[in-house]
């Protein structure tokens, strides 16, 4: 190995730099008390460029480069070197096999590194060379947060407090008193916040026998984050109990609350908190509420033109149904209250029952159903027809009472928005009718049924296009020679898993004079599908091909959430 301080010299020798640029750095670099390094100055004056030096430093130590952001990561791979000392050096552990590691180092010229490395590991050393821009951005990702968190789970060993074990009785002083421990505080806090960042929807403190794992729901899959000392768990739920309002002593039965988080400059994230007893203890999941992803433009949510431009003509009807449907996590709830957004007027009157209310919207009277105090949505909505509505959102039509008081509403002069959970668009016609509905007044009240689903889009700072299989090309009728899809790669920015962000698919059925006709019929889903296809109705796997074809998601996502046609 060379010396770190022969980077310069060897550059200029090579002619890559000049010697008033070396000189210039130097300076430089003494001005700001040693800091930062000779080679990350000369990228920053613009004297040499990144992928340059790269190159440079490859041919010069025999090293093979590396794209960071293109390998999958094993997070165990942290517990092997510290992380000051992957910063001190700017190395990332990447893999193991047998007696030897492979770490990515941005500077390989520091034999301090190695030896050190050799030492700490008892590891073979073999190295790979990145750029210090990746290094340090996965860095970032894969020890800030596990860091922080192995401090405060460091911390909480030191606390005075014995944590009750699964076997033992609880105590509810010194439970709450070890929930308002600074660690466990600290821990809860960190979770919160990272989940935030990461962009997750949902987290999961789950409680096992021998066991505890916080998981996220990120893009609507599941990721397991760590898995904190079991001792901790009893602890840890109180915390987010105490968080919530909630009843610490209560352990017998679910409970429901909400928290509020303020974090950064002016920014706010509401939580929805489900505590529910298991075998082992309590689970608790998280919802995270935030405002900027449930109030979206319409257009943004993922329509197509000519469906949007239906919806819409439904939307500014003066009375009448408009059902969306799709199972729980589908964004049904983003559709509805971005609907709502554009109808909040000060000239209209719109009253919503819900259960629970996901977000308090001004200008809106927003009303949380009670089942178990009678306040059911059949009761909700009765009181509403009294109280001079023109917009009411039913969050659910979950029986035939609460389905005709909606189709009362409809046909009496009231826009009414409600979801059904049915796997089409066209089941929710047979859904009403299977809970007793008649099918004049589904015929007449109803102006326009909207099934979706959410798929995960491809990370625009990775995706590439690729040639796919002619065979699977075939079976959704795509010729090969015309259409070139995209993949997922990974990277930093998408947590190395090709996708970030969801958007929606939707199938989009207006109640024609045809399929009143069916309706009056009792015809099946299907015959009824056939008919809405044959007047131009796009499925939801069709409407998820366009989205591939867009470049926007891939087939396998398409094909994940939607069923053959």
């Amino acid at each position: 190995m060379l010396k770190s301080n022969r980077i310069g010299e060897l550059l200029l020798r090579e002619q890559k730099i000049s010697a008033k640029q070396l000189d210039e750095v130097f300076a430089e670099q003494k001005r700001r008390g040693g800091q930062p390094k000779i080679s990350t100055l000369l990228i920053e004056k613009g004297f040499i460029d990144e992928q340059t030096l790269l190159l440079f430093l490859s041919k010069q130590f025999g090293l093979p480069i590396i794209d960071l952001s293109r390998i999958e990561f094993d997070p165990s791979l942290t517990d092997l070197i510290p992380d000051n000392i992957a910063r001190k050096y700017e190395i990332l552990p990447i893999g193991k096999e047998g007696a030897t590691l492979k770490m990515a180092i941005a500077d390989p010229s520091n034999i301090f590194a190695l030896d050190d490395l050799k030492f700490l590991t008892g590891s073979n050393i073999q190295l790979f060379l990145s750029t210090e821009k990746n290094l340090r951005e996965a860095l970032d990702k894969h020890y800030s947060l596990t860091s922080t968190l192995t401090q405060a789970l460091e911390d909480l060993k030191e606390l005075e407090v014995d944590f009750v074990h699964p076997e033992e009785d609880l105590d509810e002083v010194n439970l709450e008193i070890a929930a308002k421990e600074a660690p466990v505080v600290k821990l809860a806090n960190l979770l919160l916040v990272d989940a935030i960042k990461r962009g997750a929807s949902d987290i999961h403190f789950e409680t096992y026998d021998r066991a505890f794992r916080v998981r996220y729901r990120i893009d609507g899959v599941l990721y397991e984050i760590m898995n904190p000392p079991v001792k901790l768990k009893n602890a840890m739920i109180s915390r987010l109990k105490i968080m919530s309002n909630l009843n610490i002593a209560e352990r017998r039965l679910p409970q429901d609350g909400r928290l509020k988080l303020r974090f950064g400059e002016n920014r706010e994230m509401d939580f929805r908190v489900s505590v529910l007893p298991t075998l082992f203890g309590e689970k608790v999941v998280l919802r995270l509420l935030d405002k900027t992803n449930l109030q979206v433009d319409l257009e943004r949510l993922g329509f197509e033109t000519e469906a949007l431009t239906k919806f819409n003509e439904a939307v500014h009807k003066p009375y009448g149904m408009i059902l969306v449907t799709g199972p729980t996590g589908s964004g049904k709830t983003t559709t509805l209250y971005s609907t709502l957004g554009e109808l909040n007027k000060t000239t209209q009157n719109i009253s919503t029952a819900e259960d629970p209310v996901e977000l308090n919207i001004f200008g809106i009277n927003q009303v949380q159903v009670h089942e178990e105090i009678g306040l059911s949505f059949a009761n909700v909505l009765r009181s509403f027809l009294r109280q001079d509505p023109d917009i009411i959102m039913v969050g659910e039509i979950r029986d035939k009472d609460t389905a005709e008081i909606s189709i009362k509403a409809a046909l009496t002069g009231h826009l009414v928005l409600s979801t059904l959970h049915t796997n089409d668009a066209s089941n929710t016609v047979t859904r009403l009718l299977d809970m007793g509905v008649e099918p004049f007044l589904v015929a007449s009240s109803v102006n326009l049924v909207v099934a979706q689903r959410l798929v995960r889009k491809l990370c625009p700072n990775c995706k590439k296009k690729v040639e796919t299989s002619t065979d699977l090309l075939k079976e959704f009728n795509l010729d090969p020679t015309v259409h070139t899809l995209s993949e997922t790669v990974g990277c930093p920015s998408c947590n190395f898993s090709g996708y970030k962000g969801r958007i929606a698919i939707y199938e989009v059925l207006p109640f024609f004079e045809k399929l009143k006709e069916l309706i009056f019929e009792r015809a099946s889903a299907a015959e009824i599908k056939k008919v809405a296809r044959m007047e131009g109705m796009k499925t939801l796997r069709e409407s998820g091909l366009t989205k591939v074809l867009e470049g926007v998601t891939t087939l396998e996502e398409v094909i994940r959430v939607t069923d053959k046609d």
